[in-house]
């Protein structure tokens, strides 16, 4: 018959502990189980928990001089006890001196680089396992015991417990079989938090593929024969089979993302996936979590791990779209993973590596953003390793007509409508146009065309500041019914009245500004168009600053 005195533990509350171990689906609940339920026994001092990861504060461990390669090491995660001297101290502190143990050293170390138990049964007999002797006796802690967690002959951590009691051999055999079933437990987490993980990530790469084959198809691809997108296709191929870092430039709508994705195709990545961030529609307090990840209870709303757009991205790569808009005081902790190539969760002091290679894509001046303040110079210089500019539609004419009759073709055929195309006219209209929003503004007002001419010839709408209205398809742009309201009599203009008119406001203009287009001070600011679109008229108009 067990003697309960000398016993410590009770073979209901073991047999409930080995069940509830079984239940936990990640490896924070089990460890937090298993030194809660160990500490609750009368005679358990202290429960501890040490798992095999890899080095991560090695420069700052206290027992660095003992580590041999800086490689793998015993990482604190779970510790339950209350001291016997001062029952306000809780033992529950993961960062203390204790927080790691290199493979070999102390007993710790000894345990789990060896895969046998250290026992003290009496530690006022035996005390050479015992850091210090003083606080165990001031603590009345009778015995030690450090099992190694052990599955399928691999070591995953060590199971510790100082005792009030001197250790019996019934106690060593109970402690021997939670370290057993712990280690499976343990194992099954792992598992199980794999799996979540692979699915998150999974789940992502499936949004962001879906989010890409619409702005394949939307986008249209590299469509076009102008030399300067043969340029970016030039600087494409040539970073794009290095890890280098790539900066794209250039305003909305140009299609900065398929250069993004184009690189990453080319890449030596091109089967790991490509997850994209839009960094405008991130709230600044859940940067972290979206870039870096959380775990579950971090904070409210965290019902379960989320593994972050980093490590999905871990092996491929990472798209940071509008890069510009990412606040001031985010950016330092996107600094430290691109230089450390590592990161936490938030809510987990684990620290995780990343191998993503970084492309970012803004429409701002960075150089600009850096002068103001508003933007890191180190971040800005570590990410523009490789700028490609994309040029804005007005800079490369000849594009704008095989881009707009492609995506008519598409537009089209997702309507199941017979085939159209567009008139002389109409195209000469597309390419006096500026498009301020690019391709994506083209492939707009193409989709409405495409949608208007269900019950009739493909009608082109282009907005009324297009430059179209000077000499082009008058009749076309003004084909809106006339509000029955406006008065009838206002005198009619002819075509070219109305041009002349135009030619006398734009000349006033001009030399009311002595002749300067461009800034806050120019024509086009007075005129409330755009410089470029002025320097268009003038050319048409034959308006030139007169020779003193």
């Amino acid at each position: 018959m067990i003697d309960k005195t000398t016993f410590i533990f009770s073979n209901e509350a073991v047999h409930q502990l080995l069940l509830d171990m079984a239940k936990q689906r990640t490896t924070s609940n089990l460890f937090d189980v298993v030194v809660a339920r160990l500490a609750k026994f009368s005679n358990v001092a202290l429960a501890r928990i040490w798992v095999l990861r890899p080095g991560d504060i090695c420069d700052a461990c206290h027992v660095k001089s003992e580590c041999r390669d800086r490689k793998n090491c015993l990482h604190l995660v779970a510790s339950a006890g209350r001291s016997n001297s001062d029952t306000n101290i809780q033992w529950n502190n993961l960062h203390g001196q204790h927080s790691r143990f290199p493979l070999g050293a102390r007993k710790v170390g000894h345990i789990a680089a060896t895969g046998k138990p250290v026992i003290v049964e009496r530690i006022s007999k035996e005390s050479k396992w015992i850091a210090d002797v003083d606080w165990a006796n001031r603590e009345q802690i009778q015995g030690f015991v450090g099992q190694p967690l052990v599955f399928q002959g691999k070591i995953l951590g060590v199971l510790a417990v100082f005792t009030k009691l001197c250790l019996t051999h019934d106690s060593l055999n109970v402690l021997r079989v939670i370290a057993d079933h712990a280690a499976a437990a343990l194992a099954n987490a792992l598992a199980f938090e794999e799996i979540e993980q692979l699915k998150n990530k999974l789940e992502l790469e499936n949004t962001y593929l879906r989010e890409e084959l619409f702005d394949v198809a939307s986008m249209g691809g590299f469509v076009g024969q102008s030399s300067l997108l043969h340029q970016v296709l030039n600087q494409i191929d040539v970073v794009a089979p290095t890890n280098a870092s790539v900066l794209i430039l250039g305003e909305s709508g140009t299609g900065k993302e398929l250069v993004a994705r184009e690189i990453h195709h080319r890449s030596l990545r091109r089967d790991k996936p490509l997850i994209k961030v839009n960094c405008a529609s991130i709230p600044k307090d859940l940067f972290e979590s979206e870039f870096f990840g959380h775990v579950k209870g971090s904070f409210t709303g965290a019902l379960s791990d989320r593994i972050g757009r980093f490590g999905a991205a871990d092996g491929g790569t990472l798209f940071l779209d509008e890069l510009g808009e990412i606040p001031l005081e985010h950016q330092s902790k996107l600094l430290r993973v691109l230089q450390e190539r590592e990161y936490e969760r938030v809510g987990e002091n684990h620290t995780k590596k990343t191998d993503a290679r970084i492309i970012a894509a803004t429409n701002k001046d960075l150089q600009e953003e850096v002068k103001a303040k508003r933007f890191r110079e180190d971040l800005y210089f570590r990410l523009n390793v490789f700028p490609i500019r994309v040029p804005p539609l007005r800079e490369r004419k000849e594009d704008i007509i095989p881009l707009a009759n492609h995506f008519l073709k598409m537009a089209l055929k997702d309507m199941n409508r017979s085939e159209q195309r567009f008139t002389g006219q109409q195209l000469s209209q597309l390419q006096s146009y500026d498009w301020p929003g690019n391709v994506r503004e083209l492939r707009n007002i193409v989709e409405q065309a495409a949608i208007y001419a269900h019950s009739g010839p493909l009608r082109l709408r282009l907005p009324e500041t297009s430059e179209t209205k000077v000499n082009l398809g008058i009749e076309e742009l003004y084909q809106t019914a006339i509000p029955e309201d406006v008065e009838r009599t206002v005198a009619v203009l002819s075509e070219k009245e109305m041009l002349d008119l135009q030619r006398q406001n734009i000349s006033a203009a001009l030399k009311q500004c002595n002749w300067k287009v461009y800034g806050s001070d120019g024509a086009a600011a007075l005129l409330g168009i755009r410089p470029t679109t002025l320097a268009t008229r003038m050319k048409k108009m034959n308006l030139r600053r007169p020779v003193d």
